[in-house]
């Protein structure tokens, strides 16, 4: 792996962890819509370091989702269950994104904010097998 290609899985699971953040900000102001979206960037940063690391990669959201599910889900490396949010918050993003009238509610999105936490959990120590001096974001505290 390159060092370009370190830096960028380092940058990504970084955005992933504040965008992440970011979601649960908006929660607690009751701005569910713009926290579904935060969500579902939390998730893809995250998938986007793991195919990173990995050596692959997707110009379109729509790639990313692909690979991810082809190359991890399917073959059982990913479960399926902690894979489904990302899958789900990418339909819901799309929804809140370009559909009008769409409104989400808090009844809807707190568990998708539990969800996609534990998916970057279980995401971070794929990416992070490469770097051992990176080990506090391992053992990082859930929030």
């Amino acid at each position: 792996m390159t060092e370009w290609s370190k830096d960028l899985v380092l940058y990504r699971m970084t955005r992933a962890n504040e965008t992440l953040e970011d979601a649960r900000i908006l929660a607690n102001a009751d701005r569910w819509n713009a926290c579904v979206n935060r969500l579902y960037y939390a998730c893809f940063y995250a998938v986007s370091a793991l195919l990173v690391r990995h050596g692959l990669s997707s110009s379109k959201h729509t790639g990313v989702r692909s690979l991810f599910n082809r190359q991890y889900v399917k073959p059982g490396k990913i479960p399926k269950d902690l894979a489904r949010i990302y899958n789900d918050l990418f339909e819901r993003r799309q929804e809140g994104d370009y559909i009008d009238f769409v409104s989400f509610e808090e009844s809807q999105v707190l568990p998708w904010i539990s969800k996609a936490e534990h998916l970057i959990e279980y995401i971070t120590p794929k990416t992070f097998q490469i770097f051992r001096c990176f080990s506090r974001f391992l053992d990082k505290p859930a929030a």
